[in-house]
């Protein structure tokens, strides 16, 4: 990381459950692991908290705890694979915009002590549009969606690009297309949530690029291993490497610099 640079914020999320979402999270955190990043990944989806599963591990303590003052953030944290750090889902998180000044305070200065350990603070919220999801992902610096080919997942995805972009200002979204069966499935896909966003919402959607259905990542979820560091040969894994350079190439935009701090700060504020 450049010296002086903030930490960059990815908040991953999507319309719907049952998209891949939480596996892109954690493959795409890897593979930026692997390209010399120092990454966190924040568990944020409370119904479904499922990063540790993916990778097996088992926690102690996650943020809540933090929050409620019982542990600091750097005794939450768990270790990943690739050198990936891992802040574990917290049930209490919904209740971060209702937490007290004081605690407002702990909070920030805890994500701020820990800020020159990472370069990227990868976010995996719930799906849907509740309000923990939209506050996440307005404070992110990108907002990823993710969408697979079905007309649930579009719909969805365009109704939380259209409470993000309506109700938060949100005006940049990538998308990456899930479990497609051809390259050309994915533009496809893409140009569907394009077509609708660009007649009835004033956003700015990229096409970040799409992951193919592959049998390794399904075997790779069974070992509870990315697939990235199980099959690293394989399509899928290729293509989440693809993506993850992508995102590198992604501007630093001039307006967003105060880092992890300002991130948190605008979550619970």
């Amino acid at each position: 990381m450049t010296q002086g640079q903030p930490v960059r914020v990815f908040a991953v999320t999507s319309g719907k459950g049952g998209v891949g979402k939480t596996n892109v999270s954690v493959n795409l955190s890897v593979a930026l692991s692997r390209l010399g990043q120092r990454v966190m990944l924040m568990d944020a989806d409370l119904g479904m908290a499922n990063v540790d599963v993916l990778l097996g591990l088992k926690p102690q303590w996650n943020l809540s705890h933090v929050m409620q003052g019982e542990r600091t953030l750097e005794e939450v944290l768990v270790d990943g694979p690739e050198g990936l750090s891992i802040i574990p889902a917290a049930s209490g998180i919904s209740d971060m915009a209702n937490l007290g000044q004081m605690e407002n305070a702990g909070l920030v200065q805890a994500f701020s002590e820990l800020s020159g350990r990472m370069d990227i603070l990868m976010v995996d919220t719930a799906a849907g549009i509740s309000g923990s999801v939209t506050t996440l992902a307005a404070a992110a610096d990108e907002v990823l969606v993710v969408v697979c080919d079905e007309p649930a997942s579009i719909t969805d995805a365009y109704a939380l690009i259209k409470v993000l972009s309506g109700q938060h200002r949100v005006q940049r979204f990538h998308v990456i297309a899930n479990m497609v069966r051809s390259p050309d499935e994915g533009r496809n896909l893409f140009r569907k949530l394009f077509m609708v966003c660009d007649k009835f919402l004033d956003v700015t959607l990229q096409f970040l690029g799409s992951i193919p259905h592959d049998e390794m990542l399904r075997k790779s979820v069974q070992r509870q291993k990315p697939v990235v560091q199980a099959f690293p040969g394989s399509l899928s894994s290729r293509a989440f490497e693809r993506l993850a350079r992508e995102l590198l190439k992604l501007p630093v935009r001039k307006e967003l610099n105060g880092g992890i701090q300002f991130f948190i700060e605008r979550v619970v504020a």
